[in-house]
């Protein structure tokens, strides 16, 4: 038999306690890891890039768009099965390409430095739109909503909207909001923006003259925000926290979820494929699945040896959608 002298057999002893409940603890976040989906519906995309890709729109369902870092631009006529380069004569200016957007066949895309492009014959040509050197921030999304008319939004909250394809623009708020991490907008045209540091939101809606701030509730910081299919809002913070609104208002939160506690991965984007199917994209590939609302998860494994982060998620049907992540990493949802 061993003795123990009798300081150190209290140390342990008073040790006990505090042993047992880190080892409840990690077993508790051993049994938190989710359970795969039975097959991944989504495919990789090879592409002739390496750039960080921001984001994608259709013309049509088989013409797409896909626009990204270092001027990229990447046009497919098959749905988006396959994709080819396109060049545009910008000067020697490195452009990042951060949005792009059609109606009809009538498109733009809005980038930094300060740059609008347009086109009204579906992308055979672009010309460059003028922009003012009074623009507060640089532009970070552009929406087309009908014939000449377009929304652009900036990176400190400024937005305006042109009726004549750019030509004369009107400010829809009178002040911008600050510096922001992004901007989502719904189909009603109501935006929400996250401040830089995720420290709080701000949301904006037609008829308003000025955005309206939230704090945010938790001590958690904002990483990402959006509309949900029936127009609440969704709030994804650091730690892979995930939470919906109750209601109509942006200030009435239901309880916080962790999908997947165990890992904790940072979770950066969310779409719904149906009003009831949606997903989440993160750090290190990332990729979780809802089929109830939200209510419970399963995890796609088969992104997981996918070395990007993926940054979005977009669905242009239920058969149609895409996930964005770095170093050209395109993923296609492939109906099973």
């Amino acid at each position: 038999m061993i003795f123990l002298p009798r300081p150190l057999s209290r140390s342990v002893a008073r040790l006990g306690p505090w042993l047992a409940l880190l080892f409840l603890c990690l077993g508790c976040a051993g049994f938190n890891y989710l359970p795969p989906l039975a097959s991944s519906p989504w495919q990789r995309v090879p592409l002739a890039t390496e750039a960080s890709l921001l984001d994608i729109t259709f013309s049509t369902p088989n013409h797409g768009w896909l626009v990204g870092n270092n001027a990229t631009l990447l046009e497919s006529q098959d749905g988006g099965n396959t994709w080819r380069p396109r060049n545009l004569s910008l000067g020697e200016q490195n452009y990042r390409f951060a949005a792009v957007s059609f109606h009809g066949s009538e498109g733009w895309i809005a980038g930094q430095p300060a740059l609008l492009l347009h086109t009204t014959n579906d992308g055979k040509d672009w010309s460059s739109v003028p922009l003012s050197n009074q623009l507060p921030g640089q532009p970070i999304t552009v929406t087309a909503i009908g014939p000449q008319t377009v929304e652009m939004t900036t990176d400190v909250g400024a937005i305006y909207r042109s009726q004549d394809s750019g030509q004369n623009w009107k400010a829809m708020v009178q002040s911008a909001v600050g510096v922001v991490r992004n901007i989502a907008r719904s189909p009603e045209g109501k935006y929400v923006a996250v401040s830089a540091k995720g420290n709080f939101y701000s949301t904006w809606e037609p008829g308003q003259d000025a955005w309206v701030p939230h704090n945010r509730n938790s001590s958690r910081r904002v990483q990402n925000m959006g509309f949900t299919e029936d127009g609440r809002l969704w709030m994804l913070a650091r730690g892979g926290q995930l939470q919906f609104t109750s209601g109509s208002s942006p200030d009435s939160w239901e309880e916080a979820s962790n999908p997947e506690l165990a890992t904790s991965w940072g979770l950066l984007d969310l779409a719904y494929r149906t009003p009831e199917e949606l997903w989440v994209s993160g750090g290190g590939g990332d990729l979780l699945c809802s089929q109830d609302g939200g209510k419970t998860w399963l995890k796609d494994r088969s992104t997981e040896n996918i070395p990007s982060n993926l940054y979005r998620v977009v669905f242009f049907s239920p058969n149609q959608g895409f996930i964005l992540g770095q170093r050209g990493t395109l993923l296609k949802y492939q109906k099973t």
